[in-house]
């Protein structure tokens, strides 16, 4: 009888094999040159994107790859389970918490990233952060973890909740849009009768100057001159005056081009521009990323500031409440923003968390941190009070 003869037999007499399911690795951190990382995870890190837990642009492979040249030393907290990516974390040293001399790890922000949630794959939320302080817990030179700009409440801040207790050290509200209503029936119920009636003032006098067109970057129209009309509108206003431009710096200026370049490709551009006569007068710059959008940047041209055009864009931009891929826009804009306030009735909490690593002396420092901070808070609450 041949060998797999003498298997058939055996299989009859006992039954069938019982095949055992394998427990899933465990998740394994890593730190590694952010330069490195992104010439090296192109496509798992475009994958991790896809499925990530909580959608964030900013921390999306053609971001950090366009501001990465602002980066220094920064390095990449990866965190996979066997082969797959499940999230995934640029982190930098930073000397000086709350006035202490005192070395920690902080998730490293370009300027112009709005939003600093990890991207963790759904349902990895835990896993990942007990992987990632598992490893700074074992690194001799960070103090502690402080995140800057989390979604409270979203999957990922609750995921490092279960994982290790922390504190939030700052909390900010900021316009928020998310609605069932269509975009006109939004319109009339977030701004006053009387605002509106301006609106249409303003609207109508801009026409007499010449024809008004609403504009979508389509696939045919060309980046590149949408890009030069952004740079020239954002330079001829105050940001020029003040030499905060993009178009004020070659390397912002390439990095603005290299990011609406990168965010067309992987699929997330939403370019609007408001014409007078062919000519921009106003352009908004969206993210989107289902089932969210991040309003990115507005810039209008500040001659015709009188016909309010950054407002009259915005009000076109509500249409993203008809998107069925869409249920919220971020406006990644500061709280109590003069007009975006105004105009999008929800907010989002967005917080900076600061957490404690293993170690008797870490965790003395840790506290006396918190305490520090929540004593400058009480000072500022009181200074605002009697002011």
């Amino acid at each position: 009888m041949t060998s797999m003869g003498r298997i058939a037999a055996a299989e009859r007499r006992l039954g069938p094999r019982v095949v055992l399911a394998r427990a899933p690795a465990a998740p394994v951190a890593r730190l590694r040159p952010l330069r490195e990382a992104i010439a090296e995870l192109a496509d798992d890190w475009t994958l991790l994107a896809a499925g990530a837990a909580e959608p964030n642009p900013f921390y999306e492979h053609w971001f950090v790859a366009a501001a990465s040249g602002a980066a220094g030393d920064v390095r990449l907290l990866e965190v996979r389970r066997g082969p797959k990516l499940i999230g995934l974390m640029p982190i930098a040293a930073e000397m000086g918490y709350a006035k202490l001399p005192v070395r920690f790890a902080v998730n490293w922000r370009h300027d112009q990233m709005f939003v600093g949630t990890p991207l963790v794959a759904a349902g990895e939320e835990e896993a990942f952060w007990r992987a990632a302080l598992d490893l700074l817990d074992g690194e001799d030179w960070p103090t502690l973890l402080h995140l800057r700009s989390l979604v409270e409440g979203g999957p990922v801040h609750r995921g490092l909740i279960a994982a290790r207790n922390c504190a939030v050290a700052w909390r900010e509200q900021r316009a928020f849009l998310r609605s069932d209503l269509s975009p006109q029936a939004y319109y009339e119920q977030a701004v006053r009768a009387k605002k509106r009636k301006e609106l249409r003032r303003q609207s109508n006098r801009l026409a007499e100057l010449g024809p008004v067109t609403m504009r979508r970057l389509g696939a045919d129209d060309d980046l590149a001159t949408w890009c030069d009309d952004y740079l020239r509108l954002e330079r001829g206003g105050w940001k020029g005056e003040t030499g905060t431009a993009f178009a004020c710096s070659p390397p912002r200026a390439q990095f603005f081009r290299d990011v609406v370049t990168g965010a067309r490709a992987a699929g997330r551009l939403q370019f609007l521009r408001l014409d007078l006569d062919e000519k921009a007068m106003a352009m908004l710059v969206n993210f989107r990323c289902p089932p969210g959008s991040f309003s990115f940047k507005t810039v209008f041209d500040e001659e015709l500031a009188r016909f309010s055009p950054g407002v009259l864009i915005q009000r076109e931009n509500l249409a993203i409440l008809d998107d069925a891929e869409i249920a919220w826009m971020d406006s990644c804009a500061a709280e109590d923003h003069p007009m975006i306030d105004s105009f999008w009735r929800e907010r989002r909490s967005i917080v900076r968390v600061t957490v404690p690593l293993a170690g008797v002396r870490r965790r003395t420092l840790h506290a006396v941190c918190r305490a520090l901070e929540r004593a400058a808070a009480t000072t500022r609450a009181a200074l605002r009070k009697t002011r």
